[in-house]
């Protein structure tokens, strides 16, 4: 039905009314000569997502979108034209020095009362939604045997405990061969810390070291629980010492039992990959109409992927709550401006060949549709990448915007569950944290309706509106973190490999 209306009716889609050009909504594209009810008629072939000029643009003018100056005309374009990549000047960042702050603290809505979940309660106080076996390497050596335990565990002794979902090897590339006392180690340090002790791990951590790394396994457990390699005689006993511990851990998660917990224990990560010119119209704009409900009932949201805030940051600073977390925003953002400098890339690496086939010109573009995921609630709080959340609201977790380091970082900071908007699709997934996919195009549930969890591209022709596709994706939050319906990764068993953030030299 939805595509039938799209390709039936010529559509574009005008976000703010100071916007100077319209992405086209029709699978497919539009031809040269579609006339549109409002009068326009196409000069040229425009594609699916893409930009046409609404006006006479002259050289150097400004291109609207989102009532933002995204780029300036490198030439005359006409009103009906195709407004290509190679068309668009991109304009300079925001200069971060002179950003307001906390000036338009938006007011705080009503609370929502009476929203739970079926979680699993852990004794220091939190909650998970998956009763998972974690376990942790200290270094990148011992993955191979880790995970021929873990194989043998999951054939051979999983089905005992019925009450344990998985069991997860926690391998990563760090550890050793790497400067451990730089400045920055800390961001892969914390991660590996913070995700050993994530609550979807129940509070029964367990790492396994080869035992002449840098980063000593210690620094991740009590003795306890470490299982060291090198002192081990033989391959066999490695893998019995990790079985025979991991059995004692599968014992005590067993007996865990879900509970009802309010939505004030969760923590929801947000994020887009894949990205498309409809990301910031259909998919993300409902995701910020649900990050708004979750903040409502008291959850904390975590927004992240600095290169896709850098250009908007101007709007996010007004929101925070004081000057303190708007200073946290643009410590962040500067962060990250030195990182790039001193690998002699600048913010026109993001966004990806991919993006642009979908219709986004550049990060200016992108960012401005990204940053809608964060909704209208005000920032309470800034994260150091891999620093663990320890406050309710919605907060900025600073990451990279690579999916499988930012989804790395957010695991880190206790996310339970990922909401992940996608235009061009992508079967990412993490094994520690459901993650559900929203798709910003009817056409990408079309091709990929067994990996696509929500469709928000029924917000572009006009079928559903934002907030009815906020509250569908609000319920289908807390029946996941319920386990009362699975996503189509956790279906299929599908997952990407943690990747740590490393900024420091590898030796």
């Amino acid at each position: 039905m939805a595509s039938q209306i799209s390709d039936e009716i010529p559509l574009y889609i005008k976000v703010n009314s100071q916007d100077n050009v319209a992405i086209i909504v029709n699978s497919g594209g539009l031809k040269q000569g579609t006339l549109f009810s409002c009068g326009l008629t196409l000069f040229e072939f425009v594609p699916q997502g893409h930009k046409t000029a609404l006006v006479d643009l002259e050289q150097d003018q400004e291109i609207i979108r989102y009532g933002e100056v995204i780029g300036f005309a490198k030439t005359p374009i006409k009103k009906g034209s195709w407004i290509k990549e190679s068309l668009v000047q991109m304009p300079v960042p925001p200069e971060l020095d002179k950003l307001p702050l906390a000036n338009k603290v938006p007011d705080a809505q009503p609370l929502m009362e009476g929203y739970t979940f079926e979680g699993f309660r852990n004794a220091d106080g939190s909650a998970g939604i998956k009763n998972i076996l974690g376990i942790t390497t200290s270094v990148q050596c011992v993955a191979g045997v880790l995970d021929y335990a873990v194989n043998k565990i999951k054939k051979e002794l999983l089905q005992n405990y019925q009450n344990v979902h998985d069991v997860v090897a926690l391998n990563h590339t760090y550890g050793c061969g790497v400067a451990i006392n730089a400045p920055d180690a800390e961001i892969p340090i914390r991660t590996i810390q913070n995700i050993a002790s994530h609550p979807n791990f129940g509070g029964e951590v367990m790492i396994v070291g080869l035992g002449c790394e840098k980063l000593q396994p210690d620094r991740l457990g009590n003795e306890e629980d470490i299982v060291s390699l090198q002192n081990q005689q033989g391959f066999t006993n490695m893998v019995k010492m990790i079985i025979d511990m991991a059995e004692e851990r599968l014992e005590i998660l067993n007996k865990r039992e879900r509970v009802t917990c309010p939505v004030s224990d969760l923590v929801i990560g947000l994020q887009c990959g894949g990205s498309d010119a409809f990301s910031g119209v259909t998919a993300n704009p409902a995701i910020g109409y649900t990050a708004d409900l979750l903040v409502r009932a008291g959850a904390t949201v975590l927004f992240s992927e600095v290169t896709e805030v850098r250009d908007a940051v101007h709007l996010l600073t007004p929101r925070a709550i004081n000057k303190e977390v708007g200073q946290g925003l643009i410590r962040e953002m500067k962060w990250y401006d030195d990182y790039l400098q001193k690998g002699n890339a600048d913010r026109s690496a993001n966004p990806s060949p991919g993006n642009k086939k979908g219709g986004l010109s550049n990060v200016v573009e992108k960012s401005l549709g990204s940053i809608v995921k964060s909704g209208s609630s005000p920032i309470s709080g800034v994260l150091a990448p891999g620093e663990k959340a320890t406050q309710k609201g919605l907060l900025f977790a600073a990451t990279p915007a690579s999916d499988f380091v930012c989804g790395t970082l957010q695991l880190a900071s206790g996310m339970h569950l990922q909401v992940f908007s996608t235009g061009r699709g992508t079967p990412y997934g993490l094994s520690m944290a459901p993650v559900i996919k929203v798709s910003t195009r009817n056409a990408l549930l079309e091709q990929w309706s067994d990996l696509i969890d929500i469709n928000a591209g029924t917000i572009a022709t006009g079928e559903s509106s934002i907030e009815d596709i906020g509250w569908e994706l609000f319920h289908f939050i807390l029946d996941v973190a319920s386990d009362r319906k699975k996503t189509w990764a956790d279906h299929w068993g599908i997952s990407n490999d943690l990747s740590l953030f490393n900024p420091t030299p590898v030796t």
